[in-house]
């Protein structure tokens, strides 16, 4: 049976979303009786972080794959209820947004595909509970036959979680958490105090082991109740308010761009805290009554490590599974499993120990042909063993864009499309942080292991060897975290990944020769991508990403790739054809100035809601006049010969701002 399973809102790319969101995190999935042939989040293909959008292009991808229709479909299944599908649907309808809508939730769901595919879905549709669609994609992949399983998140059909036990093919209901329950809701309001917003979790999580947890912990205990039989309380903003504002918190609040104080150090780590005895106390009441030994976890709270890897130490349990995709987009793998438990009985159960679903970065023919395209900017050579000869690069203090095979599902770079570098020296964790990532100094990266290695350099249960998706934080062992030091955190412990030379050979091989030459069998590992977009997916956005930030070389497929000398950048993407993402827009307008006088303000907006793009980039007047005649064919060249700009200086500075934003992802640039 073959089940097409997807997340996503309603709206296209080009739709103004600017007002809030739906949903985050669209993503569609391919399975075949129980193996995922495909699986992809639509960030990937529209480039919007956390997209809302309908997955059209997740869809397409996964029929396209495998030479597929719509209608070789078997059955198709959205991860929300049908009835709050009809919800959301009615309130768009008497809103008068959307007038072509069919109030219900099946109809409204069937619109969407017959707007984008022009076929009929009504009768292939399934819908499958929210928190229900967590459990199951974390259940089938674990391996496990019997599991407890706890779903947290911030919301989804108005619960924030859910408990359940799996038994076989069955999973069976023990409780749920509501809305005024939602732990993913409250991380995220309180995380405003440290001037962070959603989807900057991790931020804090990263920001915690700077603090100490007891100085505001009589604070925190203030707002929450354990309660009995695993259950518990969070009070309302008002009471948080409060006793932040008593405790002189509110005046203390730190603002984006400010600096971290202790104060603000020292709330992160009560906020972990607090999150970690609230779920500990959960699964401790759970674990006494269903005397599993198996834990499976899923739902956004899941993506924070910290709290997997207090869980793995913790002795609850034996074995641990966390859904790699925990997120949103985990749900539509989820939706999948669950209607494929209902037609093949039982649902062939495997272990998931890899997520290498999404697109190929292509041949060493067509990656030739792309590179061959940027010639100006890159000289490149074919080498017979790319892994060793990027190894001896990282030995020798380089960092190196990795792009091979088949992107990752999920939000983690699992050595497909990575950013590798020795992770020895202290320095190159504030190296990659300035000149390749621009983000904030203290955070942390991931160490790639291979996987028989994994217990030389990190303390971990002896139950649990593996650690394939960098989703538990394990403390390095004291006598390795000297050696490890960019990649270990400052209380000593790691988001650890293993490698297996089964799984993906390629960058075993790549971690093995390094080892051969350091005695580190590890890699610095982050995700290929810079501060403003998601991890690159093609091989020409990950030669954009090469070129737009300080990597030393780009290894992809068989070729290494390095950066021509000559003309700055800037100026040779003046010889660039010049157009605007789908998702951009142009504005022009009036805004008051100082003493009452008005001005002309040009912008480039986004569709995209504040929560998933940055939503505008101001424009000098002159590049605003050539981005409204940039149309893919036409260089900034041309485009200042048509305005009759001629100076060398004006030309200069506008090869400037094209640079940079080029580097924000506000323009797409490519070679004629």
């Amino acid at each position: 049976m073959l089940v097409l399973g997807f997340h996503g809102g309603h709206r296209r790319v080009d739709e103004d979303g600017r007002d809030g969101f739906s949903s985050h995190d669209s993503a569609a999935v391919l399975v075949r009786d129980g193996e995922v042939l495909a699986a992809i989040e639509e960030e990937r293909l529209n480039r919007i972080k956390h997209s809302n959008c309908f997955p059209s292009l997740s869809i397409r991808y996964c029929l396209d794959r495998y030479n597929l229709t719509l209608n070789d479909v078997d059955l198709i299944a959205n991860n929300v209820e049908e009835t709050w599908q009809g919800f959301y649907a009615k309130s768009l309808f008497l809103e008068g947004r959307e007038s072509h809508i069919r109030p219900d939730g099946r109809g409204f769901v069937a619109s969407l595909y017959e707007r984008e595919f022009g076929f009929d879905v009504t009768k292939k549709l399934r819908f499958c509970g929210h928190h229900l669609a967590h459990a199951w994609s974390a259940y089938v992949p674990s391996g496990f036959t019997n599991a407890l399983i706890l779903v947290l998140d911030g919301d989804g059909d108005n619960l924030s979680g859910m408990v359940l036990q799996g038994e076989g093919p069955k999973l069976i209901q023990l409780d749920e958490f509501g809305m005024d329950q939602s732990l993913g809701i409250l991380y995220q309001k309180l995380i405003n105090y440290l001037g962070y917003h959603r989807f900057d979790e991790y931020k804090v999580m990263g920001l915690a082991p700077y603090g100490d947890p007891n100085v505001y912990a009589k604070v925190f205990e203030k707002c929450y109740r354990l309660l009995p039989d695993g259950n518990y309380s969070l009070a309302g903003p008002l009471t948080w308010l409060a006793n932040f504002d008593n405790a002189g918190l509110v005046a203390a609040a730190r603002r984006k761009g400010d600096p971290f104080t202790q104060v603000h150090k020292d709330v992160a780590a009560a906020l972990q805290a607090m999150l970690e005895k609230i779920v500990l106390h959960i699964l401790t009441h759970y674990q006494k009554v269903t005397k599993q030994t198996n834990l499976c976890l899923a739902g956004g709270v899941a993506h924070n490590c910290t709290l997997n890897g207090k869980i793995l130490y913790s002795g609850l349990f034996k074995h641990v599974f966390v859904q790699p995709a925990a997120h949103d987009a985990g749900g539509a793998l989820g939706a999948a499993y669950s209607v494929l438990s209902e037609h093949l009985r039982p649902l062939r159960v495997m272990k998931m120990d890899a997520l290498y679903f999404g697109t190929d970065i292509g041949d060493d023919e067509s990656i030739e042909n792309i590179l061959k395209s940027w010639g100006d900017f890159i000289s490149y050579e074919k080498v017979d063993q790319i892994a060793v000869k990027t190894a001896h690069l990282l030995a020798a203090g380089q960092v190196v864009g990795w792009a091979q095979g088949r992107s990752e599902f999920g939000p983690r770079a699992l050595g497909n499309r990575s950013i590798l570098a020795d992770p020895r020296p202290a320095e190159n964790k504030l190296l990659i942080n300035e000149m390749v990532k621009k983000r904030e100094s203290y955070r942390p990266f991931a160490p790639s292991v291979l996987e028989e290695r994994v217990r030389d350099f990190f303390d971990v249960p002896a139950e649990q060897p593996e650690y394939p998706f960098m989703i538990f934080v394990v403390r390095t062992r004291e006598d390795r975290r000297d050696i490890l030091q960019a990649v270990t955190h400052v209380d000593g412990t790691a988001r650890v990944h293993s490698v297996s030379r089964t799984t993906n050979p390629l960058f075993h091989e790549v971690i093995s020769e390094f080892g051969k030459l350091t005695g580190v069998p590890v890699l610095l590992n982050t995700s290929f991508n810079n501060n403003v977009e998601p991890i690159v997916n093609t091989a020409e956005e990950a030669i954009v990403a090469y070129l737009t930030t300080g990597l030393n070389y780009l290894a992809i497929g068989s070729f290494l790739v390095c950066k021509k000398e000559g003309d700055p950048l800037p100026l040779v993407c003046q010889r660039l054809a010049i157009r605007l993402p789908r998702s951009r827009r142009l504005v022009q307008r009036q805004s008051e100035a100082e003493r009452g006088r008005v001005e002309d303000v040009f912008e480039l907006g986004s569709t995209a809601s504040r929560y998933f793009s940055q939503p505008t980039i101001r424009l000098s007047r002159e590049m605003f006049s050539i981005l409204q005649k940039a149309d893919g064919r036409q260089t900034l060249s041309d485009l200042t010969i048509q305005a009759g700009i001629l100076s060398a200086d004006r030309i200069q500075k506008l090869s400037a701002e094209l640079f940079e934003l080029w580097s924000k992802r506000g323009v797409i640039l490519s070679p004629i």
